[in-house]
């Protein structure tokens, strides 16, 4: 297992953590994908997503790896009238992470950070750790806490 600057982060600040790895598949960098993976509930598993408001700049979503983003709820959430996802090409320039390997831990900047409320209803919830194929498996609570992120509802029903 690789130790990522997201699990250095959260080692030094110590809080609770452990890590699941998968075979990753270039062909299907998917949430889902590696949900089954690692044999994991999908609901527990969550993917980061960059978006950018017209007032609050970047931000960054959280929410299950079968989720979809409901924008006007983002919005709301983010205290903006608009968001937009970002163009993919601009990902790593932004966040310092790839595709598939995005982690709400440890971008260049911390940015405003909402985490879809249904993850308080599991004891942990599955985050990249930063790399393709690497896990953090964190209490909700530890992880909104540490980003000083917030929960709100962000998808579709």
């Amino acid at each position: 297992m690789v130790k990522t600057n997201a699990m250095r982060m959260l080692d030094k600040a110590k809080v609770e953590y452990t890590t699941r790895e998968y075979e990753v598949d270039e062909q299907d960098l998917s949430g889902s994908h590696a949900a089954d993976m690692m044999g994991a509930d999908h609901g527990s598993v969550f993917k980061t997503l960059v978006l950018k408001g017209e007032k609050i700049g970047y931000l960054v979503c959280c929410i299950p790896v079968d989720g979809e983003l409901d924008l006007k709820k983002v919005a709301k959430a983010a205290g903006d009238k608009k968001v937009e996802m970002i163009p993919m090409k601009d990902l790593q320039g932004i966040t310092g992470y790839i595709r598939g390997g995005c982690s709400p831990i440890g971008m260049k900047k911390q940015f405003p950070t909402f985490v879809e409320e249904t993850a308080r209803s599991y004891e942990e919830i599955v985050v990249s750790g930063g790399l393709r194929g690497q896990q953090i498996v964190i209490a909700p609570q530890a992880l909104v806490a540490f980003i000083k992120g917030s929960f709100a509802p962000l998808t579709h029903n």
